[in-house]
This record gives structure tokens, C-alpha cells and sequence, in this order.
């Protein structure tokens, strides 16, 4: 019989992973929305599609599945503030929203203006596993900038890490 990992074991093992950090916008019939995540990675190029995790316990939860559409905003490192932002320090979405500047993109979110890449996605999946939904996003559009250091989660902590850092060679 395979011995179970409890909760704790889990979330300490996870925070030793490093992942980009970005914002998640939605906009649409529903309202405006947005949140801070990690849990987001590339799932095809054919056609291309992400996706995202977000806690089925999000107030916001019901905006993105009825706008069925967002952008996922991976920050630069000088976003820190802004991250914390839509992580919940401030709890007023107007405010999130004025704390930066956005693009609109083809869906109806909207990206920040500055951001490493955005992907403007519409939701094709959305699939509740224990405490997340999964969104899968079929990307329709994509801005991104060439210069820029990308801000990251490792231990806990955000970490700058400098973009040429190195080759996987190949």
C-alpha cells in the first residue's frame, strides 16, 4: 500500500520549487478580476495552450469561469509590490488595477502594460481537483518585451534573477 504525503509535507516540498510569478486578469460580462499565481505552465503548441490554477475558494472564482477568458502577466522583477497586490493586500480590485498600467487585448482582459510576456487566453476547460480549478486557456494573444529581469517564488520569497542566466544547451 503507498503511504500517503500529508498537507504539510506537500506545501514545504512545493515552496523548495521556483516558479515565475504572474497576475491573472479576466474582464468581461462578469466584471474585472484578478489574481496572483505560480501555478501556471505551457500545455500545447497545437494549438498553443496554458494553464492555470486558482483555489476554488476565490470570491473570484465565479468571474473567470463566466468571462471564460484571461491574461496571465508574468512579472519583472521591479513588480513586487504589485504581486502582493493582487495576492490580496489590497482588497479592493479598482485599487489592484490602479496600481499599474494595462493593455487591452483581443479577448476583453487586460495585460499589464509592462509585463515580461502576457497571454491573453480564452477558457476552453475548467476542472475542480480537491481545492483548485484547473483553467485551460487557449492562447489568441501574446505581448512581450525584450529587456527585463523576471521576478520569482523560491522558499517562500520572492527572488530576482537576471535573464541571461545561462543555457540548457541545445
Amino acid at each position: 500500500m503507498e503511504e500517503t504525503v500529508s498537507k504539510l509535507e506537500f506545501r514545504d516540498a512545493m515552496a523548495r520549487v521556483c516558479a515565475p510569478v504572474n497576475v491573472i486578469t479576466t474582464n468581461g460580462p462578469a466584471g474585472r478580476g484578478g489574481f496572483t499565481a505560480t501555478a501556471m505552465c505551457s500545455v500545447t503548441d497545437e494549438p498553443p495552450t496554458l494553464l492555470v490554477c486558482m483555489n476554488g475558494k476565490s470570491a473570484q472564482c465565479g468571474l473567470f469561469l463566466e468571462n471564460r477568458r484571461f491574461c496571465v502577466n508574468v512579472l519583472a522583477n521591479d513588480h513586487q509590490e504589485l504581486a502582493g497586490y493582487f495576492a490580496g493586500k489590497q482588497a479592493d480590485m479598482a485599487a489592484r488595477y490602479a496600481a499599474a498600467n494595462w493593455v487591452d487585448m483581443p479577448s476583453g482582459s487586460e495585460a499589464l502594460a509592462d509585463a515580461m510576456v502576457s497571454f491573453d487566453c480564452r477558457l476552453v476547460e475548467a476542472r475542480l481537483v480537491g481545492t483548485h480549478h484547473i483553467f485551460i486557456g487557449q492562447v489568441i494573444g501574446i505581448r512581450s518585451r525584450q529587456d527585463g529581469n523576471a521576478l520569482l517564488y523560491f522558499d517562500r520569497s520572492y527572488v530576482n534573477v537576471p535573464t541571461q542566466v545561462g543555457s540548457f544547451g541545445g
